[in-house]
């Protein structure tokens, strides 16, 4: 990485503006947005989001702002040693072009006082390397080495040189080890993402909590994390690789994904306790109704189903056709007066709470679970459907599919 990038990068972590570091340093915003980027690469580290159009420090920027304050001292320090005007100073900080490898490359010809023995180590052309240190003295304006019939000497200001690289390599590689600490953290962990479960998904909860334990109880060397969120999360969440395996209500969209059918149920209404309708299209009719967007199996089904009785409902501009939140739903329905579709096995939970009305005709729906090539994931997904036969007593679907 350029050490212009860190110092541009530092300074959008401490101002928490990519545009006011762009007008400071006079750089286009996409270079400073390059810049943070790369760090967030080097790193394997999320150090910015954007947020309503601003971008947004998360808090392991802190850190890695007192990570790279070493590194500011020492170009502070390099800028001294190649005559760089006070003024003029961020400017040329923010341009600097010197990547740190170079810099490691400097050192490491200075530790064995030749060129020629420093490239055999790095395992470089001798003339590769004579003509990086060249490019470091062009930059300094200083010379670093003499040159001597033995090998290669530090100057003077080849000396100060040494101890500036020496600072700016030691804080990058403590930067640097703590990225590949989190990295083989994130190698073992296996990330199970599932639709947020509830009283009325009760079912899910039980499952993942029987996974964990039968997982742990095996000694299993990949640790787990569970992450709940709604459905088009999940499978963004699969696609990136920010999850392993996905538990959802859909199989939309996961046609690029190994999945497995997880259970199958009917679809029924979920009324208030104290409506009287016994129909579903009575029910339709005088109540609003909240569901989740289309993009689930489970609001998909749910429009279908509605969407005949519509045009002439006198609720129609009280409907929630987006409820992408459980919760949400369950507690519309208990306590203001909607009505909402739910597989029956997510319905029983709650029925305390809310009045069920089988359809005059079934409508089934599946849950399903996806997982990436891992074979931890595998081996997981094939602990959930186990998980999920225990507890909802009822046969699975063994087949895998793949798109």
């Amino acid at each position: 990485m350029h050490l212009g990038a860190l110092f541009i990068a530092s300074h959008v972590l401490s101002s928490g503006s990519v545009r006011e570091t762009a007008r400071r340093f006079s750089l286009a915003a996409s270079t400073v947005s390059a810049a943070v980027s790369n760090l967030e690469s080097e790193l394997a580290l999320k150090l910015t989001e954007r947020s309503a159009g601003e971008l947004v420090t998360l808090i392991a920027s802190s850190q890695v702002r007192q990570g790279l304050t070493p590194i500011l001292e020492a170009i502070a320090q390099l800028a001294e040693l190649s005559g760089e005007a006070p003024e003029e100073f961020e400017g040329w900080a923010a341009r600097i072009p010197v990547k740190i490898a170079t810099m490691e490359r400097f050192l490491e010809v200075a530790d064995q006082g030749s060129i020629n023995r420093a490239a055999r180590r790095l395992g470089l052309g001798q003339p590769q390397l004579s003509l990086q240190i060249a490019n470091l003295e062009k930059f300094t304006g200083q010379k670093l080495f003499e040159r001597q019939a033995q090998g290669s000497a530090l100057t003077e200001d080849g000396r100060r040189a040494y101890a500036i690289f020496s600072a700016i390599s030691q804080a990058w590689n403590d930067l640097k080890s703590a990225a590949d600490e989190r990295y083989q953290r994130t190698a073992r962990s296996l990330r199970i993402g599932s639709i947020i479960p509830t009283g009325a998904e009760s079912w899910v909860a039980r499952c993942l909590g029987a996974l964990v334990a039968d997982w742990n109880s095996g000694r299993n060397k990949n640790a787990i994390s569970l992450i709940s969120m709604t459905a088009d999360d999940l499978r963004e969440a699969l696609k990136s690789g920010r999850i392993d395996v996905a538990i959802l209500d859909s199989v939309f969209g996961l046609e690029s994904f190994q999945n497995r059918e997880l259970l199958r149920t009917d679809l029924v209404a979920i009324a208030p306790p104290g409506s009287t309708e016994t129909d579903v299209a009575a029910l339709v009719a005088a109540h609003p109704i909240c569901t989740p967007s289309e993009r689930t199996g489970l609001g998909d089904a749910a429009t279908e189903l509605s969407r005949a009785g519509m045009v002439s409902r006198r609720f129609r501009n009280q409907d929630i056709r987006a409820a992408d939140s459980l919760p949400v739903i369950v507690d519309l329905v208990a306590n203001h007066g909607y009505v909402s579709f739910l597989g029956r096995v997510s319905a029983l939970p709650i029925a305390d709470r809310v009045r069920i009305v089988d359809l005059a005709e079934p409508i089934p729906i599946s849950y399903h679970v996806a997982f990436n090539h891992r074979k931890a994931s595998a081996d997981a997904c094939t602990m959930i459907i186990e998980a999920v036969r225990k507890i909802v007593g009822q046969p699975i679907a063994k087949s895998p599919v793949m798109a």
